[in-house]
């Protein structure tokens, strides 16, 4: 394989990178919207909780976009993940039918997370309205996979600039047209840019699945792929992202017996999707990794010191933008945040600034996993990541008496600082190899 170079690197992951940007955009622009329409608060603690709900349960199905990466190599491949796909997808929407009954949802949202009334009503409705979400989040993720693999990274770009669109539309338009509450605004915006983000890559990969039908023939060297493979494969890395999402409806339950609770739950969502502004493009980095890491290892040293690079920039950005007015600018006047809640931000984000530095590291060392075909170690590192969480938020909010969204962000630094400590050690001999 050809050595590469950094200017190889940078021109193949830029598409994801500003895929990434772009989704990491929809975040503050609903809770914008949300936070200039009728009862904010309570509104924008009701997106948080959904936008958890609909998170956790598309979890099985992230890592499609790694796994078809990784997999694809022919059209037996291809039509073998589709049809493990599409039954994920299916019982992940089952999951949600589920969970969307009255007596079920309310059981958790006011009895086991202490949600005021109001708050899960609304939350009850915008979990509808995020219906279509998981299996749209499957579909795509699956095709935006082959794309990638295929080196067609632009057109995955092209897909999320579909999805931003229709998105903004959409929330623009029953802003201005219509009364409804802004969290059901938000979620339908959601719903709806999704949904024709899966519809446009269906359309934009298909010269591709043409040309892996056509060479069917020369890839006959490349092992059968079953069921059984695909399932030793993907489960460490879906049982990794339900971890992983899965701890938001704990951080939830946390909060809501949290000092401010309300105020911690109506912030959290705020100060998430502006961190996920800088983080986002540290996760855009996994899939380019797994791509272009060479079997013999020849180019992982100049991939990881482009990781590197990569990480200290973005953390170098969001510490200076978190100690500085800009902070206040950006939750006061772009995301509408009162004084108060502007105030009860700025200390969780300052919190989370080495977010980014070390989601840039956790990407480089699970795509130098999967490419070697040992995710289990993926697996472990988020049950550590998840363990510290919650060890932290118990112990800051029941011992300590922290604010809910303090409390929240220290957890999330603490515990993603032990996950990429554990797979430094389980990945540094690899990189080691690659250096010597």
């Amino acid at each position: 394989m050809t050595r590469l170079t950094t200017n190889q690197i940078f021109r193949f992951w830029l598409p994801l990178a500003g895929t990434w940007l772009m989704m990491s955009l929809e975040g503050p622009f609903i809770a914008a919207i949300i936070a200039r329409l009728a009862d904010p608060k309570f509104n924008l603690a009701a997106y948080g909780v959904a936008f958890s709900f609909a998170l956790i349960i598309e979890a099985p199905v992230i890592m499609m976009m790694t796994a078809s990466t990784s997999l694809v190599h022919n059209f037996q491949s291809l039509q073998k993940l589709r049809q493990f796909t599409w039954a994920l997808n299916g019982i992940i929407t089952a999951v949600m039918l589920i969970l969307l009954i009255p007596d079920v949802f309310f059981f958790l949202t006011i009895n086991l997370i202490g949600l005021p009334d109001n708050v899960a009503h609304l939350t009850h409705i915008s979990t509808i309205i995020l219906l279509p979400w998981p299996g749209a989040i499957g579909y795509r993720r699956f095709y935006q996979g082959v794309l990638i693999r295929n080196h067609a990274t632009r057109r995955v770009a092209l897909g999320t600039a579909i999805r931003l669109f229709s998105m903004v539309s959409t929330a623009i338009s029953l802003y201005i047209f219509t009364t409804l509450p802004g969290v059901y605004i938000g979620t339908a915006a959601l719903s709806v840019g999704v949904v024709l983000e899966a519809i446009s890559t269906r359309f934009m990969v298909q010269p591709i699945l043409r040309k892996i039908k056509s060479s069917l023939e020369s890839e006959e060297q490349h092992q059968l792929l079953s069921f059984r493979r695909i399932a030793k494969f993907y489960y460490p890395l879906a049982l990794t992202s339900m971890l992983t999402l899965g701890v938001h409806p704990l951080v939830t339950f946390f909060i809501g017996k949290s000092l401010l609770a309300i105020e911690s739950l109506a912030v959290l969502p705020v100060v998430s999707s502006f961190v996920f502004l800088f983080r986002g493009i540290g996760l855009s980095f996994q899939e380019a990794a797994i791509t272009l890491l060479g079997k013999t290892q020849e180019n992982d040293k100049i991939v990881s010191n482009f990781a590197r690079s990569l990480g200290a920039s973005l953390a170098l950005g969001l510490l200076i933008t978190s100690f500085s007015p800009l902070a206040g600018y950006w939750f006061s006047e772009v995301s509408g945040l009162s004084p108060e809640l502007t105030n009860l931000a700025l200390k969780p984000l300052m919190l989370m600034g080495l977010f980014p530095a070390t989601t840039v590291m956790l990407s480089y060392q699970r795509a130098i996993l999967v490419k070697a075909g040992h995710t289990s170690p993926i697996t472990t590192a988020t049950i550590i990541e998840v363990l510290g969480i919650i060890i932290i938020l118990y112990t800051t909010i029941v011992h300590f008496e922290f604010i809910g969204a303090t409390a929240a962000a220290t957890a999330f630094m603490v515990g993603r600082l032990t996950a990429t400590t554990y797979l430094y050690f389980q990945t540094r001999h690899r990189q080691i190899s690659s250096e010597e």
